[in-house]
């Protein structure tokens, strides 16, 4: 991560390349454009990340996407990030001069992206995969740590797990709808900040953002938040 006293500010890229490499280096270079630091990818095999056969037998009161684990396995596919994109990916940041982030989902994608990324984040639904979470950190480079899926034990548990092998830790807060409707404010529990400078005093404070505007990224700032992450797309 690029040593800065303002604030470090991740444009979230994910899957909205959409399975277009020009889409995705266009990306980059529009949020280099708008003054991001980072922009951050996520590496996942859908196969791997997923179990088409369960999906299906999931009745579809109970299904949020009320798709078959066929489609869900297309959607992901499109939205997955190859690995031979890396290079250039990894190229086209530094053209731009702005660092390479991915979140991981399996042990393979971090010995592949690890020579390339400035810094690892582990996504709020992975805090409890202690196994990947200890993986990134053993390698020193900075890791993000994202808690909306989490309970204090929880995270508690990971830091103490963590900063006995790596001090430089990222703990971002994080609400998980993503329905970006406006009542997502009601439930952004930004004071849980204030908690984690007091338990967590050596850890760098972040917000992982889901709300539309800038509310809730200036609360986050004003409560001591250094890093902050949104998602980012040329057009909704």
């Amino acid at each position: 991560m690029k040593e800065t006293n303002s604030i470090y500010f991740i444009a979230e890229i994910g899957g909205n390349h959409e399975g277009s490499l020009k889409r995705a280096i266009d990306l980059i270079q529009l949020a280099a454009e708008n003054g991001a630091t980072a922009v951050k990818f996520q590496h996942f095999t859908p196969e791997d990340l997923v179990n088409s056969n369960a999906i299906s037998k999931i009745p579809a009161e109970f299904s949020p996407h009320k798709k078959s684990g066929e489609e869900v396995l297309k959607i992901l596919e499109k939205l997955s990030v190859p690995l031979e994109w890396t290079e250039k990916l990894f190229s086209t940041c530094q053209n731009f001069n702005v660092d390479f982030i991915t979140a991981p989902y399996d042990l393979k994608s971090i010995e592949n992206l690890v020579d390339f990324v400035s810094c690892f984040k582990v996504g709020s639904g992975d805090i409890t995969y202690h196994d990947i979470i200890i993986k990134m950190a053993e390698y020193k480079k900075p890791i993000l740590i994202a808690t909306g899926a989490s309970s204090l034990d929880e995270v508690d548990f990971i830091m103490r797990k963590v900063e006995k092998i790596n001090k430089n830790i990222v703990l971002m807060q994080c609400n998980t709808n993503y329905t970006a409707k406006d009542e997502n404010f009601k439930y952004i529990q930004l004071n849980v900040l204030k908690l984690y400078a007091q338990l967590f005093p050596n850890a760098i404070l972040g917000l992982s953002d889901h709300t539309l505007g800038h509310t809730t990224v200036l609360g986050a700032i004003a409560l001591g938040a250094k890093v902050i992450e949104k998602h980012f797309t040329i057009d909704n």
